[in-house]
């Protein structure tokens, strides 16, 4: 279920460049007060150098966010897939309209929350991938869809079915009624263990069942998500991934062969660590074909990957996991992953005892669920040359500071004022703690690097 090309823009131009025009101040914890009154565009004029920002801050690096872009949107030319990135990763607007003028289908999202971002700022195609069970969000939804938005959400239970078909009966609206609005859905499958989704392949055609019956729903495809079913790339895990892959294929087959789409499909997985095997098992269930002309004249069907965490990266989890990271013969894509482009910068505020350092930054600056901030680079100050910082680690993290161990006997040991670049694990649990991040053009070489954009972030 494409949307034709050129029927709305796929998000509002003007008010994410208007974000440029932000005035900067105390709200924003990484701009020192010597810029404040000043706007994010002046911040990314290049003249704002690294080392005229303070610590801590989370900075991301321009190159590795258009390697990645561009590196994801090939792959998925490449293999016949669309992308709609799972836009809570970042929450950030500029960089959704980058991934949607480079191709992608549209923006995945998490929450109705999340989805009134997208549309404040003009995204015209969403997917929520949830179910819609709070009523109010229900009828924001359908006011949305009703003006025109295109929101994809999700259904795993009969009762999820009955519950939007009796808000909306209770609503009433007329300009809904009379628009002869049908809020599309995908039947999700889940899997033993795993979060959300009908643990059957019979209970998920019950559900698909009932939304064929529905009075305010329309089939609009089925899928889910493997990343729960796995947190590892060894075999155990890739078989549980394959195994569910393959569960949802055969779904997909059924509806298919049983006539309940109403319409052209879309089966839907994939986040940024399993991609590669999604493309394997269920792209073969794509028809390329144009809207409403699919193989043997049944619907068209699209494969739609959700990868969020691609764009970001990091250097922890998903560089470990991620499909091209992987080596290996039959994993030719090794030597094209992705890039880290996030970096936090902390300086060292106490040096209490030999081999500890105590450094300015804590759980409310860093991601710390997906593993422990790794030590990369010191110097003497923030912009200033470095050397990597070999043998060290980080022990524990506070609200505010990180513990630094180090070598008690080492002549170069870190002193207060000295930063340290840390690389990061998970940048969905990174982006949230920033209102406003600056993007560097070289991270490698901090004497050099500038400010040359911001994002803006709305959690």
């Amino acid at each position: 279920m494409v949307d034709a090309p050129g029927t709305a823009p796929a998000i509002d131009a003007a008010l994410v460049g208007a974000l440029a025009d932000e005035v900067l101040d105390w709200r924003h914890k990484a701009v020192p007060a010597l810029r404040h009154g000043g706007t994010a565009r002046d911040l990314a004029s290049g003249s704002t150098a690294l080392a005229d920002l303070q610590t801590p801050v989370l900075t991301l690096e321009s190159a590795a966010l258009t390697h990645n872009r561009d590196r994801m949107a090939a792959w998925c030319r490449e293999h016949g897939v669309l992308l709609a990135p799972h836009g809570k990763t970042t929450m950030a607007p500029s960089l959704w309209a980058d991934q949607l003028e480079y191709g992608a289908w549209g923006i995945t999202l998490a929450t109705p929350a999340q989805l009134r971002v997208a549309r404040r700022f003009g995204v015209h195609t969403l997917m929520l991938a949830n179910s819609l069970t709070d009523p109010q969000a229900v009828r924001w939804v359908a006011d949305e869809v009703a003006g025109g938005a295109r929101i994809v959400s999700w259904v795993d239970d009969v009762r999820t079915v009955e519950l939007i078909d009796e808000v909306l009966d209770a609503t009433g609206d007329a300009a809904t009624d009379a628009a002869g609005v049908r809020l599309e859905v995908v039947v999700e499958l889940g899997g033993a263990g795993g979060r959300t989704g009908a643990r059957s392949v019979a209970s998920a055609l019950d559900v698909a069942r009932a939304v064929g019956a529905s009075r305010h729903l329309s089939l609009a495809g089925v899928g889910g998500y493997e990343g729960s079913l796995a947190h590892t790339a060894d075999e155990t895990g890739l078989t549980a991934v394959r195994d569910y892959l393959t569960a949802v294929r055969a779904l997909h087959e059924r509806l298919l062969a049983d006539g309940a789409y109403p319409g052209d499909a879309l089966i839907t997985a994939g986040g940024s660590a399993y991609f590669d095997d999604v493309v394997e098992i269920l792209g073969p269930c794509a028809t390329g074909a144009p809207a409403g002309t699919g193989r043997s004249g049944g619907p068209r069907v699209d494969v739609v990957l959700r990868s969020g965490a691609y764009l970001i990266h990091d250097d922890g989890f998903y560089r470990g996991i991620s499909p091209f990271s992987r080596q290996g013969p039959d994993r030719p894509e090794g030597a094209a992953a992705f890039h880290s482009a996030m970096h936090a910068w902390a300086r060292v505020v106490s040096a209490p005892e030999p081999g500890l350092a105590i450094l300015d930054a804590g759980k409310r600056d860093l991601p710390v669920d997906e593993g422990m901030p790794v030590p990369q680079l010191i110097g003497p100050g923030l912009g200033a040359p470095m050397r990597p910082l070999t043998g060290a680690r980080i022990t524990a993290v506070n609200d505010q500071h990180c513990y630094l161990v180090t070598d008690p006997d080492d002549d170069t040991a870190p002193r207060p004022g000295d930063v340290v670049r840390l690389g990061l694990s998970h940048p969905c649990t990174a982006m949230d703690k920033w209102t406003l991040i600056p993007v560097i053009d070289d991270a490698s070489r901090p004497e050099d690097a500038v400010v040359v954009d911001t994002v803006r972030t709305f959690f």
